[in-house]
């Protein structure tokens, strides 16, 4: 059997973990890593922010557009981002994995590597303390994020008050421009992916493409954030203005957007930027990473411009998947 073509169901579950925990990387909050019936981590804060999230092939991602790599980078990005929003630091990340018995064990090694990546580029110190590896019809995962507050206070959604700012970190609509260039260009009307016109996009549109299938949430935005006295916040995950309504109802208040400050419609409704989306009272000094995009409202909802915006604004999985189609 060549090692490099070798199965996950080939050479079974105990022989693909030996293979991929040397990749994973390693957390400096670890007392115990991978190995026993749990990891143990240190929590020198006393609270731990948890998140956990799916990442599902089809909804989620497709093998052909996403690589092995890109699957793992993006699951560990997405959850990064989670633990940022709330003003924490990600320590730990606890990783099930479900693939059918005919993924190549490279592939599994792939998705290894990019959790390894993501976590040194965004997070450096946060690492892989366990997790499972099981078989399935698809690909799947579902990942735990831990964090810490390091003396900071949660920044939670409901926060926000009438005559903050609302300001942003990092870029908006640029993923949804990438998944739109994916499925226009190399996803046939059957569905089939055409690898040539993959790799084409990313030759032609590496940073609209790198945003959708490789995203770099500005992890370190949100304690920063914290620390400058953010009332309200959250990751922009599935579209501006969707997230943005979710901070407005949790908070009794409306959102109004300045347009020209946020962009286009892409930026405003296309969803995993993982931008970081904080209301501010007006006097604070932001951070550099954030820009001013709108101001707290009386009302309710959000609105563009002084003028409502009723549309769902966002991506809702159950709503908007298609096999062959972005929308």
């Amino acid at each position: 059997m060549n090692a490099t073509d070798a199965t996950i169901g080939e050479i079974g579950e105990g022989a693909t973990l030996a293979r991929i925990f040397p990749i994973l990387p390693s957390s400096r909050r670890t007392t115990l890593g991978p190995g026993d019936d749990c990891a143990i981590v240190t929590v020198p804060d006393g609270r731990v922010p948890v998140t956990t999230d799916l990442m599902i092939e089809g909804p989620d991602f497709r093998i052909g557009l996403s690589t092995g790599y890109d699957i793992g980078w993006k699951a560990c990005a997405t959850n990064l981002a989670d633990i940022a929003a709330m003003g924490a630091t990600p320590t730990a990340l606890v990783v099930g994995l479900a693939a059918p018995a005919a993924t190549t064990v490279r592939f599994v090694e792939d998705i290894a590597r990019g959790f390894h990546d993501a976590a040194t580029a965004l997070a450096p110190g946060c690492g892989v303390v366990g997790g499972d590896l099981s078989n399935a019809p698809l690909v799947m995962l579902a990942v735990t994020a831990l964090g810490e507050f390091d003396g900071v206070e949660p920044v939670t959604r409901s926060g926000a008050s009438i005559g903050n700012v609302v300001a942003v970190a990092g870029p908006l609509g640029n993923a949804k421009r990438g998944l739109d260039i994916l499925f226009d260009r190399a996803i046939s009307p059957d569905g089939s992916i055409d690898p040539v016109a993959v790799a084409e996009a990313w030759a032609s549109h590496p940073v609209d493409v790198a945003a959708q299938l490789r995203p770099e949430p500005p992890i370190a935005a949100g304690r920063a954030a914290a620390l400058a006295g953010a009332t309200a916040m959250l990751d922009v995950s599935d579209g501006l203005v969707l997230d943005a309504r979710r901070i407005a109802t949790a908070s009794g208040v409306a959102i109004d957007f300045d347009l020209s400050a946020v962009g286009d419609i892409d930026a405003l409704t296309g969803g995993e930027d993982h931008a970081m989306l904080a209301c501010f009272p007006l006097n604070a000094k932001l951070p550099a990473e954030f820009r001013v995009v709108g101001r707290v409202a009386p009302g309710d909802g959000v609105m563009v411009d002084g003028v409502p915006f009723d549309s769902r604004g966002g991506w809702d999985p159950f709503a908007d998947y298609s096999a062959t189609s972005s929308q």
